[in-house]
């Protein structure tokens, strides 16, 4: 009877046991299934956050330009004369804004941009670019990738319709940074760019700027001399970007100096000098005497502080240009920038009277200038 009594104790016991473990082992599945669902709707939530913030950031560009600092200032500019470079201002930076809202890249706004201003005889880059002192017109230029920052730029061409372009493809399509001189043209008809022959870059403007300043050397006339606003200027254009994948890039195009010898190269061919570039911190284009711009490496020196002072652009741009650049060269050290951080956020800074420029935000909000405020 004894035996009965354990064997009958036995089977309870273990179909007990069987009992809870098939309880245990359906709240362990049920609480597994449970943390499942807890963790696909985090991740679910997770992920719309990212796509939220991804399409915010893709909203977010902007667009700075300019046209050369210099003694600018309304008495001797024409209202005609103001009103022509409002309006070209106003098309070239409407173009690149386009670009940009349209989903375009940093580089093509940059470009295209200042396409439009080296098409015009307003400024001294392309179309308008000053007379060296052998009678030609050479261009400077470059353009920089703030995602990559790859770099192509050339100097010293004087017949190619477009210098920005042949310094977007010496990046593109070349393992080097800078070509000069007939080399770099060599280059371009191999890129099959614009070549024009060398008249198509004479304005009458630029010589008689050129026979007033070989006429007045003794007198010391400034290289800068600009006849349009009579007095000095430092022509250049530029420009500088941020578009909506978060991308920045920077361009600058240049004909140089009035009588420049000897083949001179200022800034505006020079990266970290006339244009930088970096995703980092900031995209930054030059306009001034190049000399002092090559050296205080004005545009990567904002950068500089940017990134390891941990300035805003404001503030970083601030102290080279009215700080240190100016006092380079007992006080020759003039010009400006404009630049755009990664946020968006734009500045226009210079040392000089008047600065030709314009800014356009992601709201399509319109901004044009030619002197201090």
């Amino acid at each position: 009877m004894k035996k009965i009594t354990v064997i009958v104790l036995s089977l309870f016991l273990f179909y007990g046991c069987k009992k809870n473990d098939k309880l245990i082992d359906s709240e362990i599945k049920e609480e597994r299934i449970y943390k499942s669902d807890e963790t696909r709707k985090a991740n679910e939530e997770l992920q719309n956050l990212k796509i939220v913030n991804r399409d915010d950031s893709k909203e977010n560009f902007s667009i700075v330009i300019h046209g050369g600092a210099g003694y600018i200032n309304p008495d001797n500019l024409t209202p005609e004369k103001e009103n022509e470079y409002q309006q070209k201002l106003t098309e070239a930076i409407t173009v690149g804004y386009n670009i940009l809202k349209n989903g375009g890249t940093s580089l093509d706004a940059v470009q295209q941009t200042i396409n439009i201003l080296e098409d015009s005889p307003l400024f001294n880059a392309g179309k308008g670019a000053v007379f060296t002192h052998e009678n030609y017109n050479e261009h400077d230029a470059s353009i920089m990738d703030g995602k990559t920052l790859n770099a192509g730029a050339s100097s010293g061409t004087r017949i190619v319709k477009n210098p920005i372009n042949l310094a977007r493809a010496v990046m593109d399509k070349s393992p080097h940074v800078m070509l000069s001189d007939r080399g770099a043209e060599t280059f371009a008809k191999e890129q099959n760019l614009e070549i024009v022959d060398p008249s198509y870059f004479t304005t009458e403007s630029r010589l008689k700027a050129l026979e007033r300043v070989k006429n007045s050397e003794k007198n010391k006339v400034s290289a800068f001399y600009d006849d349009t606003i009579k007095d000095s200027k430092f022509g250049t254009v530029g420009c500088a970007a941020l578009d909506k994948h978060g991308n920045l890039a920077a361009g600058t195009s240049t004909g140089g100096m009035t009588n420049k010898r000897w083949g001179r190269i200022g800034d505006s061919p020079i990266i970290g000098a006339g244009t930088y570039a970096n995703n980092n911190t900031c995209a930054v284009s030059s306009t001034g005497w190049g000399e002092y711009f090559i050296r205080g490496m004005v545009a990567y020196d904002i950068s500089a502080l940017m990134e390891y002072k941990n300035l805003s652009l404001k503030e970083a741009a601030n102290i080279v240009i009215q700080e240190k650049l100016s006092k380079l060269g007992d006080g020759k050290g003039n010009g400006g920038i404009v630049a755009v951080d990664k946020n968006g956020n734009m500045v226009m800074e210079f040392n000089t009277p008047g600065m030709f420029r314009a800014s356009m935000n992601d709201k399509g909000e319109l901004y044009v200038a030619m002197f201090k405020n």
